[in-house]
């Protein structure tokens, strides 16, 4: 972690209740909230803190992993465009980057794509764990479990502190995580596992665990495994976001990997967080055809609905993602062919990037809206959107996670409270 820039001004608070006034340093354009303690009323009081519902204004930490600025549309990994890194590099490549802070060298790269393939079969308890489940048991539901079941495999990864223990787990969670994945597709389809094949890449090799059937050998479109590589590359990181941030907070209590990201996995369960995709397939079911599209889209002005898939919290005017993913999007449909359900979405957002309301309102569409739409013209099924969003998200939430470790600066994540109950009560007699 960089040092601490010095402070670039100061903000000068007057107390109206005391008429006292401070300086408050700002650093790196914000201010230590407890800096704001020292402001009190008098010896008993506590002192002041900020309010700050959701953190929708406040920074949990120093980072130097991701950049985005919202307003301009910019999303950086390390520094480098997402548009460069999603054209020119791998899934594990970018991996490497989030982690390691620089893009690997051949060499470097080569070493890592070995490691990885290396520890890509998990334990057979674990797979014997993972057919304890009913057959209708939600995919990501498996995957929570599956992922914190691991630590009790690994006892090792409590030594947080060693960093080629550290890097042996992050390993371990990276090659594993497809490997889950699809054997919880397998379990829920009733299907027999498929076993990882070390001469595939990584979205290769998990197209092959999803789809491989009675062949010897299992050929990856080249297409849609360049297409789902893409997809995990800007799925990797995207900052401070609710997953994210869990992981952050588990590991502040010194928590193993595992633990730590089968609570992330959990917060990316919420269907406003990891389940976006999906709703905006049901979105277009609901609409059921392009005949119906207008009178959707009145109802959305008039506030009836929401547009799934459109707008976003931290992009105000485009989605840097969405930009690359529709052009990917479009290399899918050639291979895979266009649905109803694609041809419904395709002229939403024909009529969307064209009226007034939805551009005035910047609602444009964002990364979930393509994503959604891509998987279920390579045949992935809707409950499996969000488990290939933790794929993708692995790195990112690692690279966070050991971050968080190496920051002096960092403490076990303690949010405060507004108490607002009722004061001292006493019991009846």
């Amino acid at each position: 972690m960089a040092e601490e820039a010095a402070a670039e001004g100061t903000l000068t608070v007057t107390d109206s209740r005391t008429g006292k006034t401070y300086e408050l340093p700002i650093v790196d354009g914000a201010i230590r909230t407890l800096d704001l303690r020292q402001i009190k009323t008098g010896p008993g009081d506590f002192g002041l803190m900020g309010y700050d519902p959701a953190f929708q204004n406040t920074a949990s930490c120093r980072s130097s992993i991701t950049f985005i600025d919202g307003d301009k549309g910019i999303l950086r990994y390390r520094g480098y465009p997402i548009e460069g890194l999603a054209a020119r590099h791998s899934f594990l490549e970018v991996a490497q980057l989030l982690l390691n802070g620089e893009l690997p060298t051949t060499d470097q790269h080569l070493d890592w794509v070995g490691e990885i393939t290396n520890h890509t079969f998990i334990h057979e308890s674990i797979k014997k764990f993972i057919d304890g489940f009913h057959h209708d048991a939600h995919p990501m539901g498996m995957l929570v479990s599956a992922v914190g079941a691991l630590s009790t495999f690994y006892p090792e990864a409590k030594q947080i502190h060693d960093p080629e223990v550290r890097h042996r787990q992050i390993v371990r969670l990276i090659a594993k995580m497809p490997t889950l994945a699809a054997f919880a597709y397998r379990h829920a389809m009733g299907l027999y596992y498929a076993y990882p094949d070390d001469e595939l890449s990584y979205a290769g090799n998990f197209l092959n665990m999803m789809w491989r059937a009675t062949e010897l050998k299992y050929h990856p479109d080249p297409v849609l495994e360049h297409a789902l590589d893409v997809l995990l590359i800007l799925h990797a990181d995207h900052e401070q976001n609710c997953s994210t941030s869990t992981m952050r907070l588990v590991g502040s209590s010194q928590a193993d990997p595992y633990s730590a990201m089968s609570a992330a996995c959990a917060a990316l369960y919420g269907p406003l967080h990891g389940g976006a995709n999906e709703q905006v397939l049901r979105m277009l079911r609901s609409i059921g055809s392009v005949a119906n599209i207008p009178d959707y889209i009145r109802r959305v002005k008039e506030g009836e609905f929401r547009l799934m898939g459109f707008g976003h919290r931290v992009y105000k005017n485009f989605d840097p993602r969405a930009q690359l993913i529709k052009r990917v999007a479009e290399e899918v449909f050639e291979v895979t062919g266009r649905s109803p359900l694609l041809d419904i979405a395709l002229e939403i957002e024909k009529i969307a990037l064209e009226d007034d309301y939805f551009v005035n309102h910047k609602l444009y569409p964002n990364v979930d809206f393509y994503s959604g739409i891509i998987y279920l013209a390579m045949g992935i099924p809707v409950e499996m959107f969000p488990v290939l969003f933790a794929i993708g998200r692995t790195p990112g939430w690692l690279a966070h996670w050991q971050e968080g470790l190496l920051d002096s600066e960092q403490k076990i994540g303690r949010p405060r409270q507004l108490y607002v109950g009722p004061d001292l009560r006493h019991l009846g007699s």
